[in-house]
């Protein structure tokens, strides 16, 4: 699975007539909870990164099933999870799938409790070594893709030349980032996880 989501930018005229800033609306039609928003077009990519990561790391505290992604629509930007989250929602979806606990893992690892709850939840740092070795306990691996940063679909015209002018082209596909996807160990690689973040009140 890729996790990338589609992500709604929007201005939000009333905030800035009220601040006389710049404001921008964050949302994710596959993530309702995950709303934030921010205080210009750069660090609106930011923090639907974050906000996303957040959002996502919920379902997993509340062993819940994570949402898939639909398609990139008119006027959205892809936003992907950071790389080390993206790894960790693989493991817990396989576990998942495969009806297995923390326990089970442990017992397949032999590493600390403590240090498998920190690979299970998604916020906390983990080696990606330790993670990759999980991965392939429950039959499945990551392999390296790079995508565009700040992916667009038809982004308006307005908002695209902010974009383009505050990043120096990230709006404008020539940024890369790194991106990890997954697949089951045993076939051929059909899954993408893709990494990539609520309204900084600076």
């Amino acid at each position: 699975m890729r996790y990338a989501f589609p992500c709604n930018i929007v201005r939000d005229e009333e905030e800035a007539e009220a601040t006389g800033r710049e404001a921008y609306v964050i949302t994710f039609p596959d993530v309702p909870e995950a709303i934030t928003g921010a205080w210009s077009w750069n660090e609106s990519l930011e923090m639907a990164e974050d906000c996303l990561a957040v959002a996502l790391g919920g379902h997993v505290k509340m062993h819940e099933d994570l949402p898939t992604p639909s398609p990139l629509a008119d006027r959205q930007v892809l936003i992907a999870v950071p790389i080390i989250v993206a790894a960790k929602l693989t493991l817990y979806t396989a576990m998942r799938e495969q009806n297995m606990s923390a326990q089970d893992l442990k017992a397949k690892l032999g590493m600390p409790e403590r240090t498998i709850q920190t690979l299970l939840t998604p916020y906390r740092f983990s080696h990606i070594s330790q993670i990759e070795r999980a991965l392939k306990a429950v039959g499945r691996s990551l392999i390296v893709e790079d995508m565009d940063a700040g992916l667009t679909k038809t982004l308006p015209s307005s908002q695209y030349e902010r974009a383009r002018c505050s990043t120096g082209g990230i709006a404008d596909s020539e940024s890369p980032c790194t991106a990890f996807s997954a697949s089951a160990a045993s076939r051929e690689p059909t899954e993408n996880i893709v990494p990539s973040s609520s309204r900084g009140e600076g």
